[in-house]
């Protein structure tokens, strides 16, 4: 169960709150960077916090509070911003509710999306003015499509961020300079310790090697997860059929997989999400292991420097709570899908520096070869100093972001250059859960959960092809082998619809997933009452190659059931690439107004799920054509979504 949210300490004026919502893992990396120039210029007190992880009353108790806020979706904030922005936007806060406070918003967003760039961080912003609150300085903008992405902006902005606060508030930060002109040879210990045990020291008995306890256990002691720790898995999950719907030779990947609990029901509702904690490649983990030269079958806790635990909710008590090493890492650290941040190369520089100089001091080259190896060294340490500095910034985001070098590629890529095991536990961007919009409806699987899922790759570079971990995991599972699906029920942005209310579904593409659930659900609500009818629009590129669920459609579609003309419903298919004008949802909309219509007069929710790109406006603009070719007005569908009638998931 997810923590409830936090009360940070009393706030005073020698206090920096920094509040990140993070969709990706951007904000929360651009959050800490915040957090790290305000402790190098001696703030007295920095705390570094997701927006979930605060109460949101508390706010008007702070002074100084920097928002880092990307976008997700239609403009939407992030999920874990979701609970925060409700409270902000409660009638009964006034204008003086926040006239105490003073903040900074900056955004992370994707100017390729021009309607949605950064508005959630420009409604945040506005938001917190209506409250009362003073900027202390004008809103920063990140551009995904900028040459080094959104570091590009928030250098700058950091910058005349602390130069404000100093004029204003001096004792806040005392030690500007180190800000402006950092000095990298004072690192500083890293924020965690690693206590390590003999394995002969260890428990041996089944608590140990259980599967889901070693994920709880795993999860609660990594730093990053301190405050999005879900505990065990509710289910772990057999994969029971694993089917390709493309055909063979697509050059997309789309999977049907059916993942079941043998002995007892699942407990879930159309509309929720499954999240999947996938498993890392062993031979991944034993090669970042081997690397760092860490010893696996070691058994450790993780603990907050100072003695505190990590672990929020689950205390580690010593030897009963220890974890082995190489089950740590496969269960909490991204070592191999996930690129890391900026921090990750000032720290490897750091390190590159003190062992090169102390090799350069200790050690006389007297062959070639091992003068061969000290320059090596030292043009690494040079890249890795080139990397962390704000002129080699362009360089690092083509290397790191643009090709996707994972955690083990970078550090395969400089060899000579070592780590300690604190500095990565720290550094390694978390395992994370994904999360797919489930395809099955309890009423006919009461003790399964469907998927319907693209397995991503694309070309980082010409030469390089990456891999979606998770899809790619779930892809290679047989359903005639024993392997278990660690899995959380998470509620899902579509709500379940009442089965008397009649329903338009857009769904192209692997949008189609939650819609598949929807008509499954009717239809078994059907065998017991009448129920209302369903619009369905459905969109691929070709109807012979990527036509997801194409029988399923087609039997709902026919007789009396739930899809069929006969009973008021209809399944509209467009295939975009099947004629000489490319045809897509919207297109099928506009051809089917006068039904559409019928339906939104008879008190239709609409939902729409699939493309976080064109499809979503574009799908809107055809519904709002349609309601005013009938003399209505966009008014109508605004109305719609305030009454909750009008939904979207959509993803990137």
């Amino acid at each position: 169960m997810a923590p409830s949210p936090q009360h940070p300490p009393p706030a005073s004026g020698g206090r920096l709150l920094v509040l990140y919502a993070s969709q990706t893992g951007h904000a929360e990396e651009a959050a800490g960077r915040v957090g790290r120039e305000a402790e190098r210029g001696g703030c007295p007190a920095v705390h570094v916090l997701s927006t979930d992880s605060l109460d949101p009353s508390s706010l008007p108790g702070e002074r100084f509070v920097v928002f880092v806020v990307s976008t997700a979706g239609q403009g939407d904030p992030p999920d874990s911003m979701k609970g925060f922005w409700r409270y902000l936007l409660k009638k009964n806060l006034d204008a003086r509710w926040l006239q105490g406070l003073r903040y900074a918003v900056f955004g992370l967003g994707d100017s390729g999306y021009r309607q949605t760039y950064n508005v959630a961080a420009m409604k945040l912003r506005k938001r917190l003015s209506q409250l009362g609150a003073k900027s202390i300085i004008g809103i920063g903008l990140g551009d995904e499509q900028a040459s080094s992405g959104y570091e590009k902006a928030l250098g700058p902005w950091l910058l005349s961020l602390w130069k404000s606060l100093n004029r204003t508030n001096p004792s806040l930060l005392p030690r500007i300079p180190d800000i402006i002109n950092p000095n990298l040879n004072n690192l500083g210990d890293a924020k965690v310790e690693v206590i390590y045990y003999s394995s002969d020291d260890t428990p041996q008995d089944s608590t140990v090697s259980d599967s889901k306890k070693s994920i709880g256990r795993a999860r609660s002691m990594h730093p990053a997860l301190k405050f999005h720790n879900d505990g065990e898995p509710q289910y772990m999950l057999k994969m029971v059929t694993n089917e390709r719907l493309t055909k063979k030779d697509s050059e997309r990947d789309v999977r049907h997989f059916e993942l079941e609990d043998p002995s007892s029901a699942v407990r879930y509702q159309v509309g929720d999400a499954l999240e999947i904690l996938p498993s890392q490649n062993p031979s991944a983990v034993n090669a970042f292991i081997k690397r760092c030269n860490l010893d696996p079958d070691c058994y450790i806790t993780i603990q907050a420097k100072g003695g505190d635990e990590v672990s929020k909710g689950s205390p580690v008590n010593g030897l009963m709570d220890c974890i082995k090493l190489k089950t740590f890492v496969a269960l909490t650290m991204d070592v191999a899908s996930a690129s890391p941040g900026r921090y990750f190369y000032e720290i490897m520089s750091y390190f590159a520096t003190v062992q090169h100089e102390k090799e350069r001091l200790h050690c006389f080259a007297t062959t070639e070869d091992e003068k061969e190896r000290l320059q090596k060294k030292k043009l690494q340490k040079e890249r890795l100093e080139e990397f962390a500095s704000p002129e080699g910034r362009d360089i690092l985001y083509q290397y790191n972001h643009k090709e996707g070098r994972t955690v083990l590629e970078v550090l395969e890529d400089f060899p000579w250059v070592h780590m300690p095991f604190e500095w990565l536990v720290q550094l390694t961007p978390p395992l994370k859960k994904r999360a797919f919009s489930i395809s099955s409806s309890p009423l006919a699987h009461p003790n399964q959960i469907h998927l319907t899922v693209s397995v991503v790759s694309w070309l980082a570079t010409p030469f390089r092809r990456k891999y979606g971990l998770c899809s790619t995991w779930l892809a290679g599972l047989n359903p005639n082998e024993e392997t278990r699906v660690p899995c959380w029920i998470h509620r899902g942005s579509l709500p379940p619809p009442d089965s008397s209310t009649p329903l338009v579904l857009i769904g192209p593409g692997t949008g189609c997933a939650p819609f598949r659930a929807f008509v499954e659900e009717r239809a078994a609500q059907r065998a017991r009452q009448p129920t209302a009818q369903i619009l369905f629009f459905f969109g691929c590129r070709n109807e012979d190659d990527d036509f997801l669920h194409r029988d399923f459609w087609s039997h709902h579609a026919q007789d009396n059931r739930v899809l069929s003309p006969k009973e008021g419903g209809g399944f509209f298919a467009a295939f975009s690439r099947d004629q000489p004008e490319k045809v897509y949802v919207q297109h099928k909309i506009r051809e089917q107004s006068a039904r559409v219509l019928n339906m939104l007069c008879s008190g239709a929710a609409v939902y729409v799920a699939g493309s976080s790109t064109k499809m979503p406006a574009d799908v809107r603009a055809a519904l709002e054509e349609v309601v005013r070719k009938k003399g209505g007005d966009a008014g109508w569908l605004r109305k719609l979504e305030r009454a909750g009638k009008y939904n979207t998931e959509t993803w990137s």
